[in-house]
């Protein structure tokens, strides 16, 4: 494994340890409190990034999404379609997150993140070039990418985070 690639999984793996934090130990009712009418939840937040990796990885790497191949969609008995990644949700559609466990979410995350790691493993740094998406311009790279995914979970862990704090400082 060559060091960029070695970076990536690094990266990856606080994103995994951030969300263990996030969501371990939470009741069902603490993972789904918001802390105003239109705010996400620890259970949206760390279920929304975790679809995005499993979303974005999947794409990339030419594969089935965790999420439909290993069950987790029927596990997870949610109201939406099973390509629903939280993108663009109503507070409703939001506030449907709910009644699931820690374990769960955590389980979910964590077969996602076994996932990434073995795609990543599949790699070398010439990968890092291949475009994987013409749709913009400059056309994106598998690097840019796998950035996006990073920058976009460690905002989203870090607010599971945040929103953890808020609420077991209530109890």
């Amino acid at each position: 494994m060559t060091p960029s690639i070695e970076l990536l999984q690094d990266a990856f793996t606080r994103i995994r340890d951030t969300v263990r934090r996030a969501a371990g130990g939470l009741s069902e009712e603490e993972l789904a409190v918001r802390v105003d009418p239109e705010a996400n939840s620890v259970a949206w937040l760390v279920w929304h990034l975790t679809r995005v990796q499993d979303d974005h990885l999947a794409d990339v790497a030419g594969t089935e999404q965790v999420w439909t191949a290993e069950g987790w969609f029927d596990r997870f008995g949610l109201p939406f379609a099973p390509d629903a990644t939280g993108y663009a949700q109503s507070s409703a559609e939001v506030g449907q997150v709910a009644g699931i466990s820690a374990e769960l979410l955590i389980g979910y995350h964590e077969a996602v993140y076994a996932s990434t790691v073995a795609y990543l493993h599949s790699l070398g740094d010439a990968d890092l070039g291949r475009v994987v998406d013409h749709s913009w311009n400059p056309p994106v790279t598998l690097a840019v990418r796998l950035v996006s995914v990073l920058s976009d979970d460690l905002q989203h862990a870090g607010q599971a985070s945040f929103v953890r704090g808020l609420v077991t400082r209530r109890s």
